[in-house]
C-alpha cells in the first residue's frame, strides 16, 4: 500500500509539472495581494503555483510599448498598419481589417478594454517587427523585472497554444511584480485600464462600443484597473488594483473556476488587506475613466463574441484550437506518467534495497 500511494505521488507531481496550475477551482489556484507603494505581501495564498495568465499578459503588452514611447522610439499617434495575421486573430476583438490602420493609442485602448487579440498581434508585429520579436521583449522585460524562471510569455495574446507550441505561464506573485511596476513606471496605465466604455470606429456609420470585462470597475469604489484573463485551461483570472484613502494594493488571483468565485473573492481581499497597506504621503489624484459614450450600434457578428463572455466563447477561441492540439495534450500525459513510473520504479528498488 505504502508503495501504491508513493507512486500515485509522484504521478501528481509529474502532471502538476505538465498541466501547471492544474484544473480551475473555487476561489482561485493561487492568489496575492500586495502594497503597490512598496511591494510588501498583505495576503498569499498558493501565490507561487503556476498557471496559465491569458488576457492578463497584455499588461506586459502594455509595458513594453509604454516603455518605447516613453524613450522616445514609438509615438502614440504612430500609425500601425493592420497585417493578414493581425485580421486572422480569433477570440474577443476589434474585427480589425488588413485595409485599415490606426494610431498606437486606439490599438492601446482596444488591448485594455475590449481586450482584443487583433489589436494585440497589430502592435506586437509593429513594435517588436514580428510576432516572435515581440514576444522577446516580452520574455527580457520580465527578466528584467527580475520575475522567476516560471514566467515565460509565448504570445501577445495569451491564447491557447497552437500544436507543437508552448503556453505562456506566470505565477501570481510574479505577475503581481509585475503590475506593481507597471504602475510604478508607467501611472498613465490607470488612464486605459480603468476604461469602463469606449467606442472604437468613433467615425465610423456603426462604430464598435468596447466594453471592459473587469467587473470591478464602476462597482467597488476605488478600482481602476488593471485586466481579465479566461481560457478553458486556465479558469478566470483577475489582476486588480484599488486605491482607497491614499492607499492602494495590487490582487492577482489565478485559476479561478467560476467568474462569481473570482470577483468575489477579489473583492473579499482587497477590502481586508487595505488598512494594512502604507498610506502614500501625498496620494496621486484617482484617474478620472473616460466618460459612457452614448448609446450607439454595436457591430457584432456574432453576438457570442462581443466581450469575452466571462470570457469563455470569445478570448479563448478554443474551439479552434482544441481539436489541432488534443494528440499533443495527449502526448504530455503519457510523457508524465511515463516519468512518474520510472521515478516510482527507482523508488520502489530502494524500499526494496532497505
Amino acid at each position: 500500500m505504502k508503495k501504491i500511494l508513493v507512486f500515485l505521488a509522484l504521478v501528481g507531481v509529474a502532471s502538476s509539472a505538465v498541466f501547471g496550475q492544474g484544473t480551475p477551482r473555487d476561489p482561485y489556484n493561487g492568489a496575492i495581494v500586495i502594497d503597490a507603494s512598496d511591494g510588501r505581501v498583505l495576503f498569499e495564498d498558493g501565490a507561487d503555483r503556476p498557471g496559465y495568465p491569458a488576457s492578463m499578459l497584455k499588461l506586459m503588452d502594455l509595458f513594453v510599448i509604454l516603455d518605447r514611447v516613453k524613450a522616445g522610439q514609438l509615438r502614440l499617434d504612430e500609425t500601425v498598419p493592420v497585417t493578414k495575421e493581425a485580421y486572422e486573430m480569433g477570440g474577443s476583438q476589434v474585427w480589425l481589417d488588413p485595409r485599415e490602420s490606426f494610431p498606437v493609442e486606439e490599438l492601446l485602448y482596444a488591448l485594455m478594454v475590449q481586450s482584443a487579440n487583433d489589436a494585440a498581434m497589430a502592435l506586437a508585429q509593429h513594435v517588436g517587427g514580428s510576432r516572435e520579436g515581440f514576444v522577446r521583449l516580452m520574455n527580457e522585460k520580465a527578466r528584467a523585472l527580475g520575475l522567476s524562471p516560471v514566467t515565460q510569455f509565448q504570445s501577445p495574446h495569451g491564447l491557447p497554444p497552437g500544436e507543437g507550441q508552448r503556453p505562456d505561464m506566470t505565477t501570481p506573485r510574479d505577475f503581481a511584480k509585475l503590475c506593481q511596476a507597471l504602475l510604478a513606471a508607467h501611472p498613465e496605465t490607470l488612464t486605459y485600464t480603468s476604461v469602463i466604455q469606449r467606442p472604437f470606429r468613433p467615425d465610423a456609420e456603426k462604430p464598435i462600443i468596447m466594453g471592459t470585462h473587469n467587473a470591478l470597475l464602476g462597482t467597488f469604489p476605488g478600482c481602476d484597473g488593471l485586466k481579465t484573463g479566461w481560457i478553458r485551461a486556465s479558469g478566470y483570472c483577475l489582476a486588480a488594483t484599488v486605491q482607497r484613502d491614499g492607499r492602494r494594493v495590487i490582487a492577482v488571483l489565478m485559476g479561478s473556476a467560476t467568474k462569481k468565485a473570482n470577483v468575489a473573492k477579489a473583492k473579499e481581499l482587497i477590502n481586508r488587506c487595505l488598512p494594512d497597506a502604507a498610506r502614500a504621503s501625498a496620494a496621486p489624484p484617482a484617474v478620472r475613466p473616460a466618460p459612457v459614450p452614448a448609446p450607439a450600434p454595436v457591430v457584432l457578428d456574432d453576438p457570442a463574441q462581443g466581450e469575452e463572455l466571462d470570457e469563455p466563447a470569445a478570448e479563448s477561441d478554443e474551439s479552434a484550437r482544441e481539436g489541432r492540439g488534443w494528440l499533443g495534450k495527449v502526448g504530455y500525459v503519457l510523457l508524465g506518467a511515463f516519468l512518474a513510473a520510472v521515478v516510482g520504479l527507482a523508488v520502489q528498488r530502494r524500499l526494496l534495497l532497505r
